[in-house]
């Protein structure tokens, strides 16, 4: 009997954290523009708007539904914690 080499189906446990990874570090990028009139700033979730575009036409997909579920959550944390790219108009 010949023995059959199972596919290559499956992700190795470092891609699948590597992504989650990249999804909370996308997720959670803002812009945010501080003019001098406005006392808070416009924030905008440039990293969402990468990280859905990412995770839409991805090839190796882990699953759509966590990977939007990722992306939101840090995006939320993201808008909360004050870090990410300021710019003062």
């Amino acid at each position: 009997m010949a023995k059959t080499k199972k596919s290559q189906t499956d992700e190795l446990d470092g891609v699948y954290v590597l992504k989650l990874v990249l999804y909370v570090l996308l997720g959670s990028l803002w812009l945010k523009i501080h003019r001098a009139d406005l006392v808070t700033g416009v924030p905008i979730p440039v990293g969402l708007i990468v990280g859905l575009l990412f995770a839409a036409h991805e090839h190796f997909r882990i699953d759509r539904k966590v990977e939007y579920a990722v992306l939101v959550l840090a995006a939320l944390i993201g808008l909360i914690v004050p870090y990410g790219l300021f710019v003062s108009l």
